[in-house]
This record gives structure tokens, C-alpha cells and sequence, in this order.
């Protein structure tokens, strides 16, 4: 995804998101929105990061999102992870320590 197109997402998000929504609801919503996945969870997985690096108290920092969409049929892995952090780079710049991803296409194992 492009610079452009990034920015955009953020303007088309920000104003709604971040008033009433946590990290975990924004990033919900962000990948819902553009992927309109068949299949998506968003797990904080900060609890077991406390006393590491980027922790804060409340948590929502490190995150596991495993989706599964049809856009990402005939990409490569890499490919797939780079569309899923382009979505979130606000969140990753701002808010997000760690985020694992699980991307796959409908049908695959």
C-alpha cells in the first residue's frame, strides 16, 4: 500500500476511532474495514510483556491478529504482512510495541 493511501485511511479512521475506541476496537475495525475479513482475531497479548520494553500499564501494546481474507489470495507472506502494516501504521508508530501477524487466503491450512 502506498504512502498515499495510507494517509488516507488514517484521515478516513482517526476522527472516530480514537474518541471512543481502544487500540484492540481500532485495529477490529481498521482491518474490518479494508479487508472485510471472513475471519479475524485481535489478541492482546501485553500481560505477558509486563516489565519489558514498551509495556504500559492498561495494556494494548503488543498485539497477536490472525485474518484471513480473500485479498490476500496469490501474495506472498511478506506481501500479506506488509498490507496488514500499512493499515496500522499509525497504530505501530504511536501505539502499538509489537504486533504479530497470522495472514492467510480462504481454504488455506
Amino acid at each position: 500500500m502506498k504512502k498515499q493511501e495510507n494517509e488516507l485511511l488514517d484521515r478516513r479512521f482517526y476522527p472516530r476511532l480514537h474518541a471512543a475506541m481502544g487500540i484492540t476496537d481500532t485495529i477490529r475495525t481498521k482491518l474490518t474495514d479494508v479487508f472485510a475479513p471472513d475471519h479475524l482475531e485481535v489478541i492482546d497479548d501485553s500481560a505477558r510483556h509486563e516489565g519489558h520494553a514498551g509495556h504500559r500499564p492498561g495494556g494494548e501494546t503488543h498485539f497477536i491478529v490472525k485474518i484471513v481474507a480473500a485479498e490476500f489470495a496469490g501474495l506472498s507472506r511478506v506481501e500479506r504482512q506488509r498490507r496488514v502494516y500499512a493499515v496500522l501504521a499509525h497504530e505501530l508508530r504511536a501505539h502499538i510495541h509489537a504486533l504479530q501477524v497470522e495472514v492467510k487466503a480462504p481454504g488455506e491450512p
